[in-house]
């Protein structure tokens, strides 16, 4: 039995975002992405209160109380739907989820679905494990030290060495992930790139916040990151529609890839601490005054405590565009 064999981009495109990909198929994923994996927004409704104070943040800066927030790569509403809720008084919020699936039932009315984000808008734009799932192609460095670009068999993920690597992609890897020994491997990311620079490009002013795995490149791991994920388990990555299919980001190439926004580069447990989400437990003095209360803060604390863990969710890295000239007073 053959199977058709294609690079890691178009296989992992067709298997993902198809007709009948992983999240487009009602039936393949009826949960959506939380049936399959654990995100930080699933973690902990802190996150979301994270997001509101960043999205009030953005509005002060932009001298403002009517904003926009573009959740892009939004599953079934999870995060939107989280800060809604927990929105402070005067603070008005059109809120936007881009997602290629359909709209779920029973969803707010007061988010918008759409497919792309909306061009234009004033606030946040916020993707959270969006750029991981943007498929990239795979190369590999052959016995004669000639890095090639990896093919898959789309029905049971076997892999062969296909033509070598050139033009643009070549270029990429010699900037950003530069390959020599045998053997070594690297996920080529300038459709991230060019993915992330559109999306910062569609917002008028505000804030873009990119939150995602993460590596920079004085540490790229010598062999990729590819691989998959079905049922909350990691699984062997086939392109064949029936896991998620991800890979770590090189967020400091997103980074370059818009030069005329201000840019920061952080890990989620730095960031989430300048919003007031830290893992510390409440005084054991409070347990005497409000026992309720005492066990309210240490559920709390514990949440956050996972969402700003070492070597867990606290590592994710953190990309920040400042877009347009914030208006203070």
């Amino acid at each position: 039995m053959t199977g058709e064999w294609r690079g890691w981009r178009g296989a992992a495109q067709a298997a993902l975002y198809g007709d009948d990909g992983f999240y487009r198929s009602p039936d393949r994923s009826p949960e959506g992405p939380a049936g399959h994996f654990r995100t930080s927004v699933h973690a902990s409704p802190l996150f979301a209160a994270a997001v509101v104070r960043l999205l009030a943040r953005t509005a002060r800066e932009l001298g403002t109380d009517t904003v926009a927030l573009v959740d892009v790569g939004a599953g079934r509403g999870e995060l939107l739907t989280g800060v809604l809720a927990a929105l402070p008084e005067g603070l008005e919020v059109t809120a936007y989820a881009v997602e290629v699936a359909g709209r779920p039932e029973g969803l707010d009315p007061r988010i918008e679905w759409c497919a792309e984000p909306p061009r234009g808008v004033t606030g946040l734009l916020f993707a959270n494990e969006w750029l991981d799932n943007v498929p990239v192609e795979v190369a590999e460095v052959d016995g004669d030290g000639v890095a090639r670009y990896v093919q898959a068999r789309t029905w049971d993920g076997t892999e062969r060495l296909g033509p070598p690597v050139t033009g643009a992609d070549a270029a990429w890897l010699e900037r950003w992930w530069p390959l020599s020994a045998p053997g070594e491997r690297a996920e080529i990311g300038r459709p991230r790139d060019a993915a992330w620079a559109g999306a910062v490009s569609s917002l008028a002013a505000g804030l873009a916040v990119a939150v995602d795995y993460a590596h920079v490149r004085g540490g790229r791991p010598p062999f990729g990151t590819l691989t998959g994920f079905r049922d909350g388990r990691e699984v062997r990555p086939v392109p064949d529609g029936s896991c998620d299919l991800t890979a770590h980001v090189a967020l400091d190439a997103c980074a370059a890839a818009v030069p005329d926004a201000t840019a920061e580069l952080t890990d989620q447990r730095s960031a989430l601490g300048r919003l007031g989400i830290g893992g510390s437990r409440p005084p054991l003095s409070l347990a005497a005054t409000d026992p309720a209360g005492y066990v309210r803060a240490l559920a709390a604390a514990g949440e956050a405590a996972e969402l700003t863990a070492r070597g867990g969710l606290g590592d994710f890295g953190w990309l920040l565009h400042r877009v347009g000239a914030p208006r203070h007073g």
